[in-house]
């Protein structure tokens, strides 16, 4: 048998967010079926090509459309941010952002969050932006934090580099 590419840990994390129907899939099939997704994506392979001990190729493929169609993935990622947020492992500074993609805001592209979610999110941006006013406050050697003027020069808030006049 393949060995398991998810921890028990994992598992017990990402359980709660698969469906189950009224009728199936029986709960003990349906981590070998999670973990026969996660194989195909690995691996590249066509579905077809797919070992017999995650269950028949056809079926693990149809638990991928509902979940896909069910939006089981994006809840999936939305819940492994938050709970990263939660214990305070969120590095927004490898977050990339393209211009072609922003939208103005998550409510004007019909992005709907838990509360909780958004909260820890929020927060996160909120210690990534302190401890990014922080880092830039300590570029400056002189213990000074130097302004932009309108002119674009570079000036210092104690006034001690202007002329008087």
């Amino acid at each position: 048998m393949t060995r398991r590419q998810l921890t028990d840990e994992q598992w017990t994390f990402i359980e709660p967010y698969l469906p189950i129907g009224e009728y199936g899939p029986y709960p003990e099939r349906l981590r070998d079926q999670f973990e026969g997704v996660i194989w195909r994506f690995r691996s590249g392979a066509q579905w077809r090509e797919m070992p017999s001990e995650f269950g028949p190729w056809p079926t693990v493929y149809g638990r991928f459309r509902v979940w896909r169609d069910a939006g089981v993935f994006e809840a999936l990622l939305e819940g492994l941010i938050a709970e990263a947020a939660k214990r305070g492992e969120v590095d927004l500074s490898l977050v990339s952002v393209d211009s072609t993609t922003v939208r103005a805001h998550h409510d004007a592209a019909g992005m709907h969050l838990a509360p909780d979610a958004l909260a820890a999110l929020e927060k996160a941006a909120d210690e990534a932006e302190k401890a990014r006013q922080k880092g830039a406050a300590r570029k400056d050697k002189t213990g000074r934090t130097s302004l932009t003027t309108r002119n674009g020069k570079s000036g210092d808030e104690s006034g001690a580099g202007a002329s008087s006049g």
